[in-house]
């Protein structure tokens, strides 16, 4: 992500320089620019606190205690470690109404930043009934309407579903517009979880996750996309329209990058129609650097991108070519599985179930089943703390970023610790309709 364009567009104050360290002359420019233009942390942690003897120029950021987030939520997040002088990780959390604002009510803001209408509020009228009408103003052009709804299996969450991936592509172009305007470019993930109407909707472009986390089980309510996951969507993009390879690529997967040697030999491969692997007899043009490159954490897309989804990059092409990026890049929150919807009318949530939010930082080091253990027994010694969601908060990004140790950071059995911005969201699910 570019930190100029997020400096410029994204934040809009200035950050405290990390303790104990001279400020660098990017930050002394930084704040020298008009305030509107400064960068600045969420609204919600304005005057943030964080306890820490072994941050080492990482402090753990969470909100103070006096304001306290919706549903008793638990936010932390943590600078990366040395790689720029600012968290690319941009949080908000809010209640809003899905109503039409009268102009003037003063209002939360951060969410905010780009699209200046909630596409809930443009469907609110299909929200009223069990089924939404065939028309938002409520005519029957036709009287069989509501049987056509009803056979087409639509539903209020369907609506739901269309504006969250709606408002994640008008994100996308009011970013694409943007950046062609101010001559900026860079791009992000997004991970959405919206309560509305006893569901819980959860939405993500990128490699952010979402777990939810109960006493027995744990239940993934994202799922990453990275050029590996969408391997077939993005091979096929490329055979419909092998014109955007511009001849630099192979859409073709191999074990292996290719070399002369193996011309004329049969070799693995794999294409967008194969989930499992055949051989073929490689050419020439197969020699071309691969579409989709690496394994696990290292596997890029045009071998420039890690994720394959997400807003932004709109102006990103391949180094040294002509290749453009975006067409491979979708904005589009999960298509294939479409946007996760958890319904609490028919799960049972107790005490201690929480939604667990996080960027890509803290799933590096930890697993699933690693920070569901940690979850639990987080709550279970801490049951009498009032503000233990926000306590746990702060312990899931210390154990990610670890201690220093020297010119590393390692985590306690001396493995590699989280080098990335980390910021975690623990959302507490009981008695959700308790607190407004």
């Amino acid at each position: 992500m570019s930190s100029g364009w997020l400096k410029k567009r994204l934040f809009r104050s200035g950050s405290a320089a990390s303790p104990g360290r001279a400020e660098s002359p990017a930050r002394q420019a930084e704040q020298q620019l008009p305030a509107a233009s400064r960068y600045r942390r969420p609204r919600f942690l304005r005057g943030g606190c964080f306890r820490d003897s072994q941050g080492g120029g990482r402090p753990v950021y969470s909100p103070p205690r006096d304001r306290p987030l919706q549903w008793k939520t638990g936010y932390a997040e943590v600078i990366n470690a040395e790689k720029s002088e600012f968290n690319e990780d941009q949080a908000t959390c809010c209640h809003i109404s899905i109503q039409r604002r009268e102009t003037g009510l003063e209002e939360d803001q951060d969410w905010l930043i780009l699209c200046s209408n909630q596409k809930l509020e443009e469907v609110v009228e299909a929200l009223a009934g069990a089924q939404p009408p065939m028309h938002l103003s409520g005519c029957c052009v036709c009287p069989s309407d509501p049987l056509f709804v009803e056979e087409k299996e639509i539903q209020q969450e369907d609506v739901v579903i269309g504006a969250l991936e709606s408002a994640f592509q008008e994100c996308d172009e009011a970013i694409g517009q943007e950046m062609e305007a101010t001559d900026w470019a860079g791009g992000c993930t997004a991970l959405v979880a919206l309560y509305l109407q006893g569901k819980l909707y959860v939405a993500n472009a990128g490699d952010s996750r979402a777990i939810l986390v109960q006493k027995q089980s744990i239940m993934p309510l994202s799922s990453e996309f990275t050029p590996e996951t969408e391997r077939q969507r993005i091979q096929q993009l490329a055979f419909l329209y092998p014109q955007l390879l511009a001849d630099e690529f192979t859409r073709f997967e191999f074990p292996r990058r290719l070399k002369v040697d193996d011309i004329g030999q049969k070799v693995l491969y794999r294409d967008y129609s194969m989930a499992g692997w055949g051989y073929k007899t490689v050419e020439k043009a197969d020699l071309k650097y691969p579409l989709i490159h690496g394994q696990g954490k290292q596997t890029r897309l045009l071998g420039m991108l890690a994720v394959s989804r997400g807003l932004g990059d709109h102006r990103l092409k391949v180094i040294d070519t002509d290749v453009q990026v975006k067409p491979f890049l979708s904005c589009i929150p999960q298509v294939c599985d479409q946007v996760k919807v958890f319904d609490f009318a028919v799960h049972n949530i107790q005490e201690d179930d929480v939604l667990v939010m996080a960027t890509d930082g803290l799933w590096d080091v930890l697993s699933n089943e690693e920070l569901a253990q940690m979850v639990r027994s987080f709550l279970e010694e801490n049951r009498r703390d009032p503000y233990r969601f926000s306590e746990l908060a702060r312990h899931l990004v210390h154990t990610a970023r670890g201690k220093k140790n020297g010119n590393q950071w390692t985590l306690d059995g001396n493995s590699p610790a989280s080098h990335d911005d980390i910021s975690v969201f623990v959302i507490p699910l009981h008695n959700r309709d308790q607190d407004r």
